[in-house]
């Protein structure tokens, strides 16, 4: 066999029995057999007199299943002692630890079979300051009361033990009437139950790196004075606070404090700050991302929230029903009106279930700002704006360029844009406003950031490149869109071609003042998000959301009134589609014999008798 192999061998042999290479063996001032250990001062006046000075006890790879009751009973000038790396101890039994009025540290540790420490096991310790239990992957159950007469203690960690859900009410009741720090980090805490921390004083709470916790009672700290320090316990929220001082609050008793701070939150029904004490110090700060506010902070907000929503939805959605059921061909600028006419739907929708949270959830939104930012709800939100604005921007691009194209070559027919060109370049911008839209939904940026859910997440240097892109692509065609103008401009100012462009310059015109309001409210929203985007904040979010609310969709309530509803086509439209139904027949009649009339004009304009005057010249040979 190779000597490598044999290497590998031996060095698994050490890993598949640990016991092997460690095993327990008997402190000198215990008593030890295959079932039993006794460490007590009976034992230890009966070892060496030099043993009573003996101040340290070390316990590793312990062979019981159990440490029995009044296995440390009274030792003497024992100050430490630390249980570890056994691989059979399931129970520390009651009284195990009992009347060491010496110990000052206690640490149980790597102890991958324990699964139950029960009542009274840790009991009469006067001198106790440091108690921990850390990285025992098995530990299910600390009984109530496990932890009692500890008169002195300051510091209790409970870390790493991912098998403790759930915190029950009087888990700590009667531990000390000292304020204890208390660590209880990289659980798998689910769910802290009312009058969890009944009858403690606690000066510093840690529920640092407790992913699955969902459930924080509104009671759980009823009975219990403190935390004065409540160190990022919420820290996987939107918002928590960090500091606060019962003393300074109206309670006499010290132990309704909880009820005036309305500390409640997200998911975790724990009540968010409300009140306006200056002594109150929040992580983040609330005015920053999630500010302690409404969803829509401002009642003029909400009102004007709820006009753009509706408007914006109808209006749309009344364009596309009349454009797609209109008896007229589809041409190329209804086309890309349906096209502008779904995305601002779209932006509606936005709107909508913003302005439906915002009821919902009024003068209460901290209680639901978890499930909402984080849930399935800001991810649609998010997704239908960015689309819808991307989608939008696109649209009114396209139309530009359609429209610069056809009015500069009004000359040439055949460089006119074809359906099938136009359709090609929209399905681009489909696809493109999809992709945009979804990658925040994959950890590209995150809709989750504010409550109004934007892509406002620039942590990552990804996101930071996604949002940036994003803007300079909006101003891009910005940029492009003026360019077109311009040239409008220009050729419809040429007076060569000006009957040949009458009718593509009335729509122009039209065109233009719809782009030119859409980009107008497009702008400061864009400067505000690249100064945003660069660390370089101008406003803050609470006012950003009065630009966001109601400047950035202002532009789909406006472009279905500025290029369809208010123009004589849709009017006509509308009536003949009533007519059909045996409404507005009279209006229906004259805009078919108008019809009529414009259509026989046209053919005769082009009939053969009357383009002679076209024909060319013969010539005669010579």
């Amino acid at each position: 066999m190779p000597l490598w192999a044999l290497c590998l061998l031996v060095a698994l042999s050490g890993v598949l029995d640990a016991r092997s290479c460690s095993s327990f063996t008997c402190p000198a001032i215990c008593r030890c057999s295959a079932h039993t250990l006794q460490c007590s001062r009976e034992s230890q006046l009966a070892s060496r007199p030099d043993n009573v000075s003996v101040s340290t006890l070390w316990l590793p790879h312990l062979p019981l299943t159990a440490v029995p009751t009044h296995a440390f009973k009274e030792l003497i000038n024992i100050t430490l002692i630390e249980i570890s790396m056994s691989d059979s101890i399931t129970r520390i039994q009651r009284q195990a630890f009992l009347s060491l009025h010496s110990l000052e540290q206690i640490s149980v540790q790597n102890i991958n079979s324990l699964r139950v420490i029960e009542k009274a096991a840790f009991t009469d310790l006067p001198r106790l300051k440091y108690f921990s239990v850390q990285n025992i992957n098995s530990l299910r159950v600390i009984e109530k009361a496990a932890f009692t007469d500890l008169p002195r203690l300051k510091y209790l960690e409970v870390m790493d033990n991912v098998r403790i859900v759930s915190i029950p009410a009087n888990s700590f009741q009667g531990i000390t009437e000292e304020y204890v720090d208390m660590t209880l980090v990289g659980n798998s805490i689910k769910e802290i139950k009312a009058h969890a921390f009944n009858g403690t004083k606690l000066n510093k709470l840690v529920l640092k790196d407790n992913g699955h916790l969902s459930d924080i009672h509104e009671d759980a700290f009823e009975g219990a004075i403190g935390p004065t320090s409540l160190e990022r316990a919420l820290e996987n929220l939107p918002t928590f606070c960090d500091f606060f001082d019962p003393e300074l609050l109206p309670s006499t008793d010290g132990v309704d404090f909880i009820d005036d701070f309305k500390y409640e939150y997200p998911d975790l029904e724990l009540y968010c700050l409300t009140v306006k004490d200056p002594f109150i110090k929040c992580t983040p700060r609330p005015d920053a991302f999630n500010p302690c506010e409404d969803l829509l902070g401002f009642p003029f907000l909400r009102a004007l929230t709820w006009i753009i929503a509706v408007f914006a939805v109808t209006g749309n959605l009344a364009v596309m029903v009349i454009l797609l059921i209109s008896y007229h061909k589809l041409t190329i600028s209804r086309f890309l009106m349906c096209n502008l006419a779904f995305a601002d739907m779209c932006m509606g929708l936005y709107l909508m279930l913003i302005a439906f949270m915002d009821q919902y959830s009024r003068h209460e939104y901290y209680n639901h700002a978890t499930d909402w930012q984080t849930g399935p709800g800001c991810g649609i939100a998010g997704f239908l704006t960015v689309f819808a604005s991307e989608l939008s921007v696109y649209t009114l691009t396209v139309i530009s360029v359609e429209r610069c194209h056809t009015i500069t070559n009004a000359m040439h027919v055949n460089k006119r844009l074809r359906m099938q060109h136009v359709t090609a370049m929209m399905g681009a911008g489909w696809g493109f406003s999809l992709l945009v839209a979804l990658l925040p939904l994959v950890g590209v940026s995150s809709y989750s950031k504010v409550s109004i859910c934007l892509p406002m997440d620039i942590d990552k240097l990804g996101s930071q490149v996604y949002v940036v892109a994003v803007l300079i692509v909006n101003v891009g065609a910005f940029i492009l869109v003026c360019y077109c103008y311009i040239c409008i401009y220009l050729s419809v100012r040429n007076p060569e071609h000006s009957s040949t462009r009458h009718g593509d310059t009335k729509i122009a015109k039209r065109m233009a003042v719809l782009i030119f309001t859409d980009f107008i409210c497009t702008a400061p929203i864009s400067f505000f998000a690249i100064s945003a985007a660069l660390y370089r904040p101008l406003i803050t979010v609470s006012h950003s959301k009065i630009l966001l609310i109601l400047f950035y969709p202002i532009n789909s309530l406006c472009n279905p009134f500025l290029y369809t509803i208010f123009t004589r086509a849709f009017r006509k439209d509308v009536c003949l589609l009533l007519s059909r139904c045996s409404c507005c027949q009279a209006s229906g009649d004259f805009y078919r014999s108008q019809t009529l009339a414009s259509n026989l004009t046209c053919s005769q304009r082009h009939s053969p008798e009357n383009l002679t005057h076209l024909a060319p010249i013969p010539v005669k040979s010579r």
